[in-house]
């Protein structure tokens, strides 16, 4: 059964687009990731919009934010098909082994991981410079660094002045 009716069309002009939204935002990307894994990325927006709400089967966004994060951020997740089965049991032994704070860390959004990344780089930086630095405005700035504080994951140590960060 043929779930789009381009054949492979869509997933193709998925990263095309996604490559040129990117590289508008000033992030240094090309097809090669999206090439190595295409099928996994494929098989990402599949599940990003899936549900079988009868058989408790809600969409998740999990795939496509780690194959984002290798991308963007060069982190080494495992960006293998099988884990978005359906049926595969092994995602809950591989969710035990994780520490407190990496689990915390695993509910950040892309943008909450690219601000820490830029944060921990250069304590610092002020939240006008990180607006600056990555496009994002000064409000969504102040929003996500205000949930990172909530989460635990950052912390603001002297004033806003001469003060710094502190990732957690």
């Amino acid at each position: 059964m043929q779930i789009h009716p381009f054949l492979e069309g869509n997933t193709r002009a998925t990263a095309v687009f996604m490559i040129k939204y990117l590289k508008s935002l000033g992030f240094a990307v090309n097809n090669d990731m999206f090439a190595e894994h295409s099928w996994y990325f494929r098989n990402a927006l599949v599940r990003a919009n899936y549900n079988d709400l009868k058989n408790n089967i809600y969409a998740t966004t999990e795939y496509l934010e780690q194959f984002f994060e290798n991308l963007l951020l060069d982190e080494t997740n495992v960006l293998k098909n099988r884990y978005m089965h359906l049926d595969y049991t092994e995602i809950q032994s591989r969710s035990a082994n994780v520490s407190k704070s990496q689990i915390e860390t695993l509910k950040c959004t892309l943008e909450e991981k690219a601000l820490l990344k830029i944060i921990a780089a250069h304590p610092e930086i002020t939240q006008k410079q990180l607006a600056d630095e990555t496009g994002i405005s000064l409000g969504s700035v102040k929003r996500v660094t205000v949930a990172l504080q909530e989460k635990g994951l950052l912390r603001r140590v002297g004033g806003k002045r001469f003060g710094y960060w502190e990732v957690n």
